[in-house]
């Protein structure tokens, strides 16, 4: 049966040889094992359910968490031509009908459905009168009242598996899971802990940065005009947050989008399908957009407030290099992100889970604070031991100058502590700056030795530095209803002259990918194939593929079969204008040569 796969694998999805672990799993499903998948993002898990679906006799569920990722995955599945459906609330009553009788019939090799499905005995009901060899459980971290982002739904696929006449084979995949979640999916679903795969959480194609003590949106704009024409994502915490900044790259050019729960559904479906079809390059949203977005062409992602947890931070970065492609996850952190966070934290959740959220949130604090190897501090999290230094992250590779600015900590310092450590970092910033706002001179700070004592500078600029002063802990945040700042220990080391304080040059943005004059046209030709077929861009090809493509060079059917990612499905449908497109330009540079 592996053989049969092996085939399948290069008739329709167009891959040679299978990725680390997806040979495991599919092996071990079709032996008819019940097993749990730990791959990261982009590691290839849905191959190690929709291979199996064309092994094996029957229609394959999948219970998905959300509608984008059902849409995504059966239009790429149905370019590549496998027959596939989904069931979700955006369905017609009659829909939903004619869909539930085709997959009884068996028209279907794979049937995509949410969790919330299962809540319906009716529904439940149904799903006996069906040739159900696999139930594939996506997003499988749900299940775990210890996981991040838990849905009760989930709780019910062992009463759902034990209605069907003969037990389907369960595969359970996630890419974000700790050693207690792993134990807890494994107790949910009955699955022995040694019939589990892991392959690593390290994403060896992306390359992760934390920056502290710089302006935020001047970053971000340098960042995104560097990049014009490449697809990212920027996440930020608040609403708030996200029009802002929608309306800052709006007015600058910028093909933008926004996503947040404050848009109607319409205006958050536009939005979407936009971004998929690379109709716009930049989606700025809170962490409302992306779970299960399948767009496989993003080449970064940038937090521009700092997430809840590490699973969150690591699922959302993990969004960037589906594709395999070099790609960036920049983090940019500002100690007020803590405040946001718990504020966010008190009012959303259940008590009894504070504190194991607040227990989270102290590791992505410990995350952004790190001179350590980033990439080796989130593998370890997720419970990866004797792991080496990624040699790619900001840490591994930081060769920035330093200078020494010991003086202006100490009068920074100095302020604070004749401020009697009982105002936030705007008041801070004022008084050094020597501003006549009615609230400085109401507290009389104009008569302080230290107020107007860095003058020249702007009190953004200082409320900058203040931030990094924060980020190396020699001033420390007092939580309550206003953040407080006070000086610490290490501080106080500083002001009486025992240690040296030396910052780093700001972070210069960088492009990310190089311009290849055939890679651009084949990107335009894949635009508008995809606009004549109504899919997105990345179904067509990835942009791994096209890069291959501009590798290769095919002329011929033969040699554009050899190319990553082409099956035979995509041979006939697209073959005749890519290789027209790459004859064309083989002749151009001929003739201007």
């Amino acid at each position: 049966m592996l053989t049969k796969a092996t085939e399948v694998l290069q008739d329709y999805f167009g891959y040679d040889d299978f990725r680390v672990g997806q040979e495991n799993v599919i092996e071990s499903v079709l032996n008819g094992q019940d097993t749990l998948c730990v791959m990261p993002t982009g590691g290839g898990k849905s191959l190690c359910y929709q291979v199996p679906a064309l092994v094996m006799e029957g229609t394959v569920l999948v219970i998905s968490p959300l509608i984008s990722l059902m849409k995504d995955q059966v239009d790429a599945l149905r370019e590549a031509g496998i027959s596939a459906a989904y069931i979700n609330s955006t369905m017609t009553t009659e829909e939903y009908q004619e869909t539930m009788d085709a997959t009884i019939r068996g028209d279907y090799r794979l049937l995509y459905i949410a969790p919330e499905r299962l809540d319906s005995p009716s529904f439940t009901n149904r799903l006996q009168l069906m040739n159900v060899p696999l139930v594939a459980v996506d997003e499988a971290h749900c299940i775990s009242q210890w996981g991040h982002d838990f849905r009760p739904s989930y709780r019910n696929i062992r009463r759902m598996i034990s209605l069907f006449h003969e037990k389907p084979v369960l595969l359970a995949l996630t890419a974000t899971a700790t050693p207690a979640v792993r134990e807890d999916i494994c107790s949910q679903l009955t699955i022995a802990e040694n019939d589990t795969v892991m392959t690593g959480f390290e994403r060896e194609n992306l390359t992760f940065s934390v920056i502290k003590g710089q302006d935020r949106e001047k970053f971000v704009i340098d960042y995104v005009k560097k990049n014009e024409g490449e697809a990212g994502i920027i996440y930020a915490a608040t609403r708030k947050a996200v029009n802002h900044l929608y309306e800052v790259l709006s007015r600058r050019g910028v093909r933008v989008g926004k996503y947040h729960a404050g848009l109607s559904d319409v205006e958050r479906e536009e939005g979407q399908e936009r971004f998929l079809n690379d109709e716009t390059a930049v989606m700025i949203a809170t962490n409302a957009f992306g779970m299960g977005i399948d767009k496989s062409n993003i080449r970064y992602v940038i937090h521009y407030q700092m997430p809840r947890n590490m699973e969150s931070y690591y699922q959302e970065a993990g969004r960037a290099g589906r594709d395999g492609l070099d790609s960036d996850c920049t983090l940019l952190f500002s100690s007020q992100d803590v405040q946001t966070q718990r504020f966010l934290i008190d009012q959303s959740l259940d008590e009894t889970r504070i504190p194991m959220e607040l227990e989270k949130l102290q590791s992505m604090i410990d995350y952004c604070h790190t001179e350590s190897c980033l990439q080796k501090f989130i593998v370890q999290y997720f419970g990866e031991e004797d792991v080496e230094n990624c040699g790619r992250c900001a840490n591994c590779t930081d060769t920035r100058e330093s200078s020494e600015v010991t003086e202006d900590v100490q009068k920074v310092l100095s302020c604070v502590i004749r401020m009697e450590q009982r105002f936030g970092k705007t008041m801070i910033a004022q008084v050094l700056t020597g501003s006549r706002s009615k609230k400085v001179l109401d507290f009389g700070f104009n008569k302080l030795t230290t107020y107007g004592i860095l003058k020249g500078r702007s009190t953004k600029d200082v409320s900058d530095f203040i931030e990094f002063i924060i980020s190396e802990n020699y001033l420390g945040v007092e939580n309550g209803q206003f953040p407080i700042i006070y000086v610490t220990e290490q501080g106080r080391s500083v002001l009486l002259g025992k240690q040296k304080v030396y910052r780093k040059v700001s972070v210069v943005t960088k492009q990310i990918t190089k311009d290849d004059p055939l890679f651009e046209k084949l990107r335009a030709l894949r635009r508008k194939l995809a606009q004549d077929a109504g899919v997105p861009p990345f179904v067509v090809f990835s942009d791994k593929t096209l890069q291959d493509m501009v590798s290769k060079m095919p002329t011929t059917e033969e040699v554009f079969l050899e190319v990553n990612g082409v099956g035979l499905t995509k041979l006939e449908r697209y073959g005749e204008p890519f290789l027209n497109e790459i004859r064309a330009f083989q002749n151009e540079t001929v003739t201007s040569t």
